[in-house]
């Protein structure tokens, strides 16, 4: 069992590469499960260690490969072990480019204040705890198809907290929704998880195919949002004045993501060309548009200054001395390099066991001997201790021989999954840093039944509104 935990590796590839030599049984390929089983269990340890997750995947892709690469060098056939470390090194590429620019645009919406703008709007409403309860879970479960999970819950606590500061009950129960949500939402969308875009990039699930899940997935939301809003109280905090103005081409960028995604799209769908040319054409949007905006930047000051002047607003008038020009490449810069190194230490640790032929046995365990719906659930629930990455890099990996239905099952639960745990998804281990005190791992336990419910009712659901594609071709 231990084996098989630490084999649960992410892989953009279509199909496993397996080397000459089946290491399985050696001395090498023990040591290099142990040295991945040590470096995750640091990865699981983050919170307690305060050490990036990165850093310990990293050391042991490189510790993995030299090994494979010294076993392959002394029985002669180095060229095999330099061409896998290639081939799997070019799928974490296309993976990570794709990433890269979908980063490089939420923080760009992120420093034109659309996120501030949203939260403002909310803040003021003056809704009650129950219409913000069921506010900030409905805009989590709508918005983290288009951007990532992890913004999208960052957004949403931000609110929660801000409004209902001190109430440690409604913020604990907020943030638990508000996970649940963002993890459903980004379950059938292509964009809304590294899981999902892996699939898609892997060609197993068409661009159209993913919204089959959208039903499942708002089950899995609204299960456990149902029996929580019993437990909220029933009154109103008072609203905050708090104004946020978008800075100057705040719309026209969310324009241009929509844009680039539906070029990425368009070169997968229409050209069968990787959708990583469609995204990397999209940032090129981006730094056009960013060119126009530092250029135009003086005339626009211009303008503004004159209009404020005449209004006597002075207040405005001082902050135009601290605006800057947009620079793209200062939001490529604050992507979450974490998470990309994170990925590559993962996706080339798990590609160097598939290489020494651990993924071969797992795969024949799990999919063999044991019914493949059984198998994706199980592996659902394994990615609330284990990353999502990881459980879909190996199923990926491993291409098992399954039915349509059921590769649409595994992108279900292992989206999904990660809720059962506050530690079981990025949205989770992020918000328990951002509500520290209010959201915590054992609070968050308290209603992991709840939650496992709703985990079960979307399966059912799966398997029930799409059983048609559970047949093989």
């Amino acid at each position: 069992m231990a084996t098989a935990l630490l084999l649960l590796g992410f892989s953009g590839a279509s199909h496993a590469v397996t080397g000459e030599l089946n290491l399985t049984g050696s001395t090498t390929g023990f040591l290099a499960v142990a040295v991945f089983v040590v470096a995750y269990g640091l990865v699981m340890a983050e919170e307690k260690l305060h050490m990036r997750k990165s850093k310990p995947v990293l050391v042991a892709a490189g510790i993995i490969w030299a090994l494979i690469g010294w076993v392959y060098v002394q029985s002669g056939l180095p060229d095999e072990a330099e061409h896998a470390f290639h081939a799997t090194l070019l799928e974490f590429s296309e993976l990570m480019l794709f990433l890269l620019v979908a980063m490089t645009y939420i923080n760009a919406m992120d420093e034109r204040q659309v996120f501030d703008g949203l939260r403002a709007w909310m803040v003021q409403k003056g809704f009650s705890y129950r219409s913000l309860f069921w506010l900030t879970g409905g805009l989590a479960f709508i918005i983290s198809p288009v951007a990532d999970n992890l913004t999208t819950a960052l957004l949403m606590c931000a609110v929660v907290t801000k409004v209902a500061e001190g109430d440690r009950k409604f913020i604990n129960l907020s943030c638990i929704n508000i996970v649940v949500a963002a993890n459903a939402g980004g379950a059938f969308s292509p964009f809304g998880d590294i899981t999902t875009l892996m699939v898609w990039q892997a060609g197993l699930v068409q661009f159209q195919e993913f919204f089959e899940l959208l039903v499942p997935s708002l089950v899995n939301f609204l299960v456990p949002a149902l029996a929580m809003t019993l437990f909220i109280p029933k009154r109103t905090p008072e609203s905050l004045d708090e104004a946020v103005e978008l800075k100057r081409g705040a719309r026209r960028i969310i324009l241009l993501f929509l844009l680039t995604v539906a070029t990425a799209v368009a070169c997968h769908t229409l050209l069968h060309l990787p959708p990583v040319l469609g995204m990397m054409t999209g940032l090129g949007y981006l730094q056009f548009f960013g060119y126009y905006l530092r250029k135009s930047l003086p005339r626009s000051l211009d303008r503004k200054r004159t209009q404020y002047v005449q209004r006597g607003d002075w207040r405005k008038l001082e902050q135009l001395g601290s605006v800057v020009p947009f620079d793209v490449f200062n939001r490529i810069a604050r992507a979450e390099w974490d998470t990309l190194l994170f990925f590559y230490g993962v996706v080339m640790c798990v590609g160097g066991l598939g290489f020494m032929g651990y993924l071969g046995l797992l795969s024949d365990v799990m999919y063999t001997q044991w019914n493949a719906t059984w198998a994706n659930i199980a592996l659902g629930i394994m990615s609330a201790v284990i990353d999502n990455i990881p459980v879909m890099f190996a199923v990926l990996t491993m291409e098992p021989d399954m039915s349509h239905g059921h590769w649409l099952l595994i992108t279900l639960t292992a989206g999904v999954g990660g809720s059962l745990l506050s530690i079981g998804s990025a949205a989770g281990v992020a918000l328990m840093g951002q509500a520290r005190g209010y959201y915590t791992f054992m609070g968050h336990l308290r209603w992991t039944p709840v939650i496992a419910l709703g985990y079960a009712a979307s399966v059912a659901t799966h398997l029930w509104l799409n059983q048609a594609s559970f047949t093989l071709p």
